[in-house]
């Protein structure tokens, strides 16, 4: 584990626990936490992500709500007691802020003005201690930007520093002792190919991850100071931290031998950190491109004292040489389909921003940001202050999540964090692998002379009925077989499983129904859903009544699918409300099983 500052509290060990109900005013409290922090999704729904969408990224309980620090900084704010952390937190904020104005401002009446007016607000947001301190640390740079129109304060201090790691990769040194093959790691050599091939891969990264443990390489000194012996002695230190091997184990690939089983290539979400180091982290990436790996490189939306930003992704000399050829991924809320063919595209590096101004705020990320989270094999988190977001804090994530830290004395510390162990996952695989199953029953039923039906239906459009509106289509579905011979009728309520979205539903169902193979496809209509409570000896209740499959978002999309598969085969035919009338729904909130409108 990194060291950190807080290892030891300055105030005693709090034995808060904040339980949701059991206080009006603690609840109230939290609520003003979540809207003065501009975290909370119902009051900012345009900046703060919805709960859907941060379950794409953090495994939380019924009733909880993630929060973007750690534990004992919420602890602190919830206790609402004067704490030494928390003003020794703002107090580290306010003068990394007065450096950045005394830094950058000659003129002295400007100096003393921000300067003045930096305190004034930092009196105002830190007074209730309510507020998280790199929240108040996003807008006072905020503040500065806007004040000065100085879009990236720290640019010419980040380019040097990329500059730096470039020559340092590019010299001779380097690369010989890189390249330095160590006798005894070759004592008992490999008896196959394959494994002379996964020894050198373990050993080119242990040694590349090792090199980012150095920060004055990049920080302060001059290439020049250093030669072949310095950086081979640099890359042969241990990667410390007991999860070292197992990232080691992640990313070297096997290809199976008598006592393994063989492993494949993974897609990897890399959360960039500081200008320079990741100058060395690209080129480690494109040699995990070059052994297989597919790799999102996720950077800060805009400038963040010196760590890496989006903007200087694509506008540093050092860093666009660097990148070259990797796709620039500039959509924000990217669906997945879209998402899942530039996956799967011959790129192998792509860049996006995680949409935030912060260290990690994954209340704040982009949905392409949260999107790619989900899909991908594993995170690898970068520095200090990922660290302590990730790792300092009792929340679980739905993905495993590595993170390479320099331990301060020019080593490197890795740590991991599994995925929570009820997260369920559907890989394209596995959804693909579920429609072919569906579209092999299919071609099974027209072979034997049945008639192919898809009905479609509404499921999740009516928050918090989607047990019923599985029953209503479940019974309408088998009073048609009851009335009709020959017929096989997809009813995809039955093949709806938990964990599923609207994302995996529609991602797979798209595939069954552009087969073919659709005889009819029926539209739920009122007299349907009528129909259903008939059956089951019940009235229609209130929130069902007038429904048809024009108030669902699915059956909206299904409708425009089901206009371009007829124009493909003009001979399959459609049944239920004409599509005139599906106009009311548009597109799924993320992670929603409804519209985004409701």
């Amino acid at each position: 584990m990194p060291e950190t500052k807080d290892a030891k509290p300055e105030n005693p060990v709090s034995e808060f626990v904040y339980r949701p109900g059991e206080s009006a005013e603690m609840d109230a409290w939290v609520t003003a936490f979540f809207i003065e922090n501009h975290l909370d999704h119902y009051t900012h729904p345009e900046h703060a992500a919805s709960p859907e969408q941060i379950r794409f990224m953090v495994y939380t309980e019924p009733e909880e709500r993630y929060y973007p620090c750690s534990d004992r900084m919420f602890d602190a704010i919830m206790n609402r007691k004067k704490s030494a952390f928390i003003q020794r937190k703002y107090n580290e904020v306010l003068e990394r802020i007065l450096a950045l104005v005394d830094n950058q401002i000659e003129d002295e009446y400007e100096k003393r003005f921000l300067e003045s007016l930096i305190i004034v607000k930092f009196k105002h947001e830190t007074r209730d201690e309510i507020m998280i301190p790199s929240r108040f640390e996003k807008r006072m740079i905020s503040v500065f930007i806007n004040r000065t129109r100085i879009e990236d304060p720290f640019l010419a201090d980040k380019t040097e520093r990329n500059r730096r790691m470039e020559a340092i990769l590019a010299s001779q040194a380097f690369n010989e002792a890189l390249n330095h093959v160590d006798p005894t790691a070759v004592a008992t050599p490999p008896k196959t190919l394959a494994e002379i091939v996964r020894l050198v891969a373990r050993i080119k990264l242990r040694r590349l991850f090792a090199l980012t443990g150095e920060k004055c390489l990049w920080e302060t000194e001059p290439t020049e100071n250093r030669g072949t012996e310095d950086f081979y002695a640099i890359m042969n230190r241990p990667l410390g931290g007991s999860d070292a091997g197992r990232l080691i184990d992640f990313l070297c690939l096997s290809c199976g031998g008598p006592t393994e089983k063989a492993s494949k290539p993974k897609k990897l979400l890399w959360l960039a950190d500081e200008s320079g180091e990741i100058v060395a982290d690209l080129y480690l990436i494109r040699y995990l491109a070059e052994l297989g790996h597919k790799i999102v490189i996720a950077f800060k939306e805009g400038p963040l004292f010196a760590k890496t930003d989006f903007i200087d992704a694509q506008e540093d000399p050092v860093l666009i040489k660097a990148m070259e050829g990797a796709l620039i991924l500039k959509e924000k809320a990217m669906n997945k389909n879209d998402l899942v063919k530039t996956l799967r595209s011959d790129q192998d590096i792509i860049a996006i921003s995680d949409g935030t101004r912060e260290n990690i705020n994954l209340l704040l990320a982009s949905t392409t940001f949260a999107r790619i989270f989900k899909e991908v094999d594993g995170i690898i988190s970068r520095g200090q202050d990922q660290w302590r977001r990730i790792f300092d804090t009792h929340f679980r994530f739905t993905q495993d999540v590595f993170n390479i830290s320099p331990d301060g004395t020019g080593g490197v510390q890795v740590s991991f964090k599994p995925r929570h162990e009820n997260v369920i996952k559907f890989s394209h695989s596995d959804l693909e692998s579920k429609a072919r199953t569906i579209i092999d029953q299919m071609s099974g039923a027209k072979a034997r002379g049945m008639t192919v039906i898809f009905y479609s239906g509404i499921i999740g459009s009516i928050p918090g009925k989607i047990d019923m509106a599985k029953k209503i289509m479940s019974v309408f579905v088998k009073h048609i077989m009851e009335q009709s011979a020959q017929t096989f009728i997809i009813n995809p309520s039955e093949h709806y499983e938990p964990g599923m979205d609207a994302d995996d539903l529609m991602f797979f169902w798209e595939i069954v129904q552009r087969s073919g193979l659709i005889d009819i496809w029926r539209f739920q209509s009122y007299e349907d859903i009528a129909k259903s409570f008939e059956i089951m000896g019940r009235r229609v209740p209130p929130e069902w009544v007038g429904k048809d499959a024009t108030y669902s978002t699915g059956c909206t999309k299904e409708m425009r699918i089901a206009t371009d598969v007829q124009r493909k085969f003009p001979e399959m035919q459609l049944i239920g409300p004409s599509r005139e009338k599906f106009m009311r729904r548009s597109q799924y909130g993320v992670g929603k099983m409804y519209d985004e409108r409701l």
